[in-house]
């Protein structure tokens, strides 16, 4: 990891140290983490995966994915957030560098630090993501859309959304595109609210979206390119990083719980101490898993179509299945050897923001779906027989 990516991190570092003292106050009152985002734009940590030629930090995903881990052990909703806008800001940088209207915006999203959302989800369509209902309406130069976006994280935060719908009234529904629309030339009316178990503070509601904008803000490549070769993979990565984080920290509590009992009887082994040991080998596992997932996102960028890979398409659903349902094990583990006073909220050791947090990431792109999309696919697939390849 090089001198800029160490840098990177050390400003993640001030960025969690206040996401820290206001993590409990989001989860309470289901609010959006100004504080912390506020310190990730003054950080300049918004722009960091936009490329150095456009005034970012030029990041790798491999950098991108250790900050959100460094978040996630502070505060889930500020790790999330954060996690959404750079796979937003990933699919700028893989398909819009081409296209000069995306190029400069990119260079506005790292001057002025614009945080980005994205509206992928629609009423209709049972969370498909490569499926819509809407369609851009084009006139002349601009086009016009309207979207019953069922969830939009932080809509009201956020500089810009990223919008998928079909290319035309008369396309298929899976013939799609993605536009970029900036605060100014959308409107919002809310449908839905967002009182839920945890993530909170990433205020996941739904909204009637309708938009205004210059056709020149429609990336140039179809949907299904982007959703493959740069949503797939940073969305599976990221969260799984920022999972990570979240169980990292709980199990951090429950170890800290566990040597305070070893004080109080120096004597005796604690009751968690076991169950801390194998609380530990999974979050090593998942640590290797998200290891390996990120080396093989460098090796298949590397080649003409490797992202697009069959085999890479199940290595990252794998990753997504594996981080979301180990990162709960790990909790529980954590809050089984605290018990009651990691149960409680008001105590050191308290894990329930965690659990609560983490209990999103089956039903984030539902593992079920991901796990039938993956049996589907292995009837293409040729299994590897070597460990190393």
């Amino acid at each position: 990891m090089n001198h800029a990516a160490f840098g990177l991190m050390a400003r993640a570092d001030e960025v969690a140290a206040v996401a820290r003292l206001h993590a409990d106050a989001v989860d309470k009152e289901g609010r959006f983490p100004v504080e912390a985002i506020e310190a990730l734009k003054r950080t300049q940590l918004l722009g960091a995966m936009i490329p150095t030629d456009c005034g970012g930090g030029g990041a790798s995903l491999e950098t991108i994915a250790e900050i959100c881990a460094i978040l996630g052990q502070a505060c889930g909703s500020t790790a999330m957030i954060y996690a959404m806008h750079q796979i937003k800001a990933s699919s700028l940088v893989s398909h819009g560098l081409e296209s000069p209207w995306h190029r400069d915006f990119m260079r506005r999203c790292a001057s002025e630090q614009l945080l980005l959302a994205s509206a992928t989800t629609e009423g209709g369509v049972g969370g498909d993501l490569r499926n819509s209902i809407c369609a851009v309406v084009r006139d002349g130069d601009v086009f016009d859309l309207d979207k019953d976006a069922t969830v939009i994280s932080y809509a009201l935060y956020a500089d810009a959304i990223l919008v998928t719908s079909r290319r035309a009234p008369e396309a298929q529904s899976s013939d799609q595109v993605m536009s970029v629309v900036t605060r100014e030339q959308i409107s919002l009316d809310r449908t839905t609210g967002w009182d839920t178990l945890g993530m909170r503070g990433t205020c996941s509601e739904g909204f009637r979206l309708t938009a205004r904008a210059p056709v020149a803000q429609i990336l140039p490549k179809p949907f299904a390119e982007i959703a493959a070769q740069s949503m797939l993979a940073t969305s599976h990565l990221l969260w799984g990083s920022l999972w990570y984080g979240i169980a990292a920290a709980a199990l951090t509590r429950a170890q800290a719980y566990v040597r305070a009992e070893a004080r109080r009887k120096p004597n005796v082994t604690p009751t968690g101490a076991t169950r801390l040991v194998q609380g530990s080998a999974l979050l090593d596992s998942l640590k290797s898993a998200l290891a390996d997932g990120l080396a093989r996102y460098e090796a298949a960028a590397a080649t003409q179509d490797g992202l697009s890979s069959v085999s890479f398409a199940i290595a990252m659903n794998n990753v997504k299945i594996n981080a979301s349902e180990t990162a709960n094990a790990v909790i529980q583990h954590a809050l089984m050897i605290c018990g009651i006073m990691g149960y409680k909220n008001d105590t050191p050791f308290s894990v329930g923001r965690h659990l609560r947090d983490a209990l999103s990431a089956p039903l984030m792109i539902s593992n079920d779906r991901i796990i039938a999309n993956n049996a589907n696919l292995m009837l293409a697939h040729r299994l590897g027989k070597r460990i190393v390849s």
